[in-house]
């Protein structure tokens, strides 16, 4: 199948005894998914004819950091059956990466924090060399996407899923978690990887790709037991929306928050119709203004909103029924995780509310199967969290990738800051300079 002619070649899966391909492919403009439906929205039935997780079709792309300077790896686009909340088929698209020419023998699920309500802003677009999501307001997903640069340096395999599926449904949870395990899935049968079926895999995910992250550890043993899921990492944990919406509104970071109220809307029809006769004017005005943009405008566009002022209510609008089933459904908690899990969270989070990452985690605790390491930081807020808070996770989780048993029951830690960990310094400095080599010829993850 031909799509876009010019722009890029797209074939119908491929042979099971291909070999890794270490081409690099051709300078190309991408097209974000909103002039790409013949690879981002295969027909219905050629998805529902599939498996979850089976690839309808790949394509060979050029990654680079923020649009602009290339990462020399190898990496294609898949596209993908899943699922949604309501178990019905979906198509899904995920990058899969590696190391230049390398086969590796362990993979890394990155859940990049799109927190956005329109195509041109996932994961899959923004990652391009050439897009130009970075300037239309998606600046999380390339800044997280070292993150996965450090994966890489470390010899491993690397999926990310546009977690948020077809319809941008920011915060949905349930939606997120299968569209990630399915994204699993797919790289693991994707040839020119050559990964093995059992494989370990980690997950990792901040913020908004912690919604992702920590539901897929809590559906795996019921949506995907086959796959071997060694640990999960997750920071600026959302644990829990309502949570996260009463504690923004008429704050900052309420711009942001709204848009998950949009994204929610876009996969419960239920909420949807509330939401419709509920929005005061401003509302429905906002709704038609944030819906088409990326997380960077999203934030910035009136800050300070009475969310739930908005919203016509005899009470409290998150007590009305389609409110609190969306909200239920989101909440993290509903399971315990068949693997360790290693959450942190920064004690002065202003966007996603430390109380309820307590809460979860005395959830999980309670049963004593669970292995959990707990970290709160204390020398940061939200963003910075993720920044010193990374390089220990993904040192967590190499430990899981090699075969190092999870230390046993649950353990809470405050520190002052992160960057104490042991190692965690080293490893930052160990990535930065993989990544600052290849600026100068060397492949990322060459050893």
């Amino acid at each position: 199948m031909l799509v876009a002619g010019l722009f890029s070649v797209v074939v119908a899966g491929w042979p099971a005894n291909a070999e890794p391909v270490a081409v690099t492919p051709p300078v190309t403009i991408p097209l974000p998914p909103e002039l790409d439906a013949g690879f981002y929205l295969p027909a219905g039935d050629v998805v529902s004819a599939a498996a979850p997780g089976q690839i309808i079709a790949a394509r060979q792309v050029r990654i680079a950091d923020f649009g602009i300077l290339p990462v020399d790896v190898d990496a294609w686009q898949v596209s993908y059956r899943s699922n949604n909340s309501r178990d019905e088929a979906i198509p899904a698209v995920a990058t899969v990466i590696k190391p230049r020419g390398a086969t590796p023998t362990k993979l890394l699920s990155v859940q990049l924090a799109e927190d956005s309500t329109a195509g041109y802003c996932a994961p899959s677009y923004a990652l391009q060399h050439l897009s130009l999501a970075a300037v239309a307001g998606q600046v999380v997903v390339p800044a997280e996407f070292l993150f996965a640069q450090a994966a890489l340096s470390q010899g491993w395999a690397v999926v990310v899923p546009d977690h948020q599926g077809p319809n941008s449904a920011y915060a949905a949870g349930p939606l997120a978690g299968r569209i990630t395990l399915d994204g699993i899935r797919a790289a693991t049968s994707f040839a020119p990887l050559g990964l093995s079926p059992s494989v370990p895999v980690g997950l990792y995910g901040y913020s908004g790709g912690s919604i992702a992250t920590g539901h897929a550890a809590e559906l795996k043993a019921s949506y995907a037991p086959e796959l071997n899921v060694v640990g999960a990492a997750e920071g600026g944990v959302g644990a829990d929306l309502g949570a996260a919406l009463t504690m923004s509104n008429g704050q900052a970071t309420s711009g942001l928050v709204f848009a998950a109220v949009l994204g929610l809307a876009r996969e419960y029809p239920d909420f949807a119709t509330y939401l419709h006769q509920r929005l005061d004017p401003l509302g429905q005005a906002l709704a038609v203004l944030k819906s088409p943009l990326c997380v960077q405008y999203q934030s910035t566009l009136l800050p300070f909103l009475n969310m739930i002022g908005m919203i016509g209510s005899d009470g409290n609008p998150l007590d009305d029924a389609p409110v609190a089933a969306v909200l239920a459904d989101t909440r993290m908690g509903k399971t315990v995780p068949d693997m360790p899990l290693y959450l942190w969270h920064s004690a002065w989070d202003e966007i996603l509310p430390l109380h309820a990452t307590n809460t979860l985690v005395g959830t999980y605790c309670a049963d004593p199967k669970t292995s959990l390491t707990y970290t709160r930081d204390h020398a940061s807020e939200h963003v910075v969290a993720e920044v010193v808070g990374g390089p220990a996770a993904l040192l967590w989780l190499r430990d899981r990738l090699d075969g190092v048993p999870a230390p046993d029951g649950c353990s809470t830690t405050d520190v002052t800051s992160m960057l104490g960990e042991p190692g965690s310094l080293a490893f930052l400095g160990d990535s930065l300079a993989a990544k600052y080599a290849t600026f100068f010829g060397m492949p990322l993850g060459k050893r």
